[in-house]
C-alpha cells in the first residue's frame, strides 16, 4: 500500500470538514480500479467519520451531540485543557477503510468523509493509503 498526505486547515475549534473529493482526488492519482481505500488520522484530538452530506444540519447536529456528551469544561486533569478534544476524537475514532470498485470509492448516495477538529483551528495531515485488490 501507498500512503500520501494530504493537509487540511481548519479555522475553528470544532468543525466537521469534508474531504471526500480531496481522497477521491488521491484515489484518481493512484490509477486503482478495484481495491481498499484506507485514511489515517495521526492525531489525538481530531477524528475522521463518514456520514450524510445532504443536510448540513446532520454535522451541526453531530457537533452539538458531542458536545452535549463531552462538555469542555469539566474534571479533567490534562494540563493542555484540551480533554474534550481527546475525548471526542476517540469517540469518531481515528481510521477509515472504505472499498474502492471501478475506480471510486463505495460510499452510499448521500455519505461523505469529515475530518472532524476538535482542537483547531490548525493545520493538520491525513494519511491516504491505496492498495489495488489482487488477482
Amino acid at each position: 500500500m501507498k500512503w500520501t498526505k494530504i493537509e487540511v486547515r481548519t479555522g475553528s475549534r470544532t468543525e466537521f470538514i469534508d474531504i471526500t473529493n480531496r481522497i477521491s482526488e488521491e484515489l484518481a492519482r493512484a490509477g486503482v480500479q478495484n481495491g481498499i481505500c484506507s485514511v489515517y488520522m495521526p492525531h489525538t484530538t481530531a477524528g475522521l467519520t463518514i456520514n450524510e452530506n445532504a443536510d448540513p444540519d446532520v454535522v451541526r447536529d453531530i457537533l452539538a451531540g458531542l458536545a452535549r456528551l463531552v462538555a469542555a469544561a469539566g474534571d479533567f486533569r490534562h494540563a493542555e485543557g484540551n480533554s474534550d478534544a481527546h475525548i471526542k476524537a476517540s469517540l469518531m475514532g481515528f481510521s477509515l477503510t472504505v472499498p474502492v470498485i471501478d475506480g471510486c470509492l463505495a460510499l452510499g448516495t448521500w455519505q461523505s468523509l469529515y475530518f472532524c477538529e476538535f482542537d483547531g483551528p490548525r493545520n493538520r495531515q491525513v494519511l491516504v493509503g491505496i492498495s489495488e485488490q489482487a488477482g
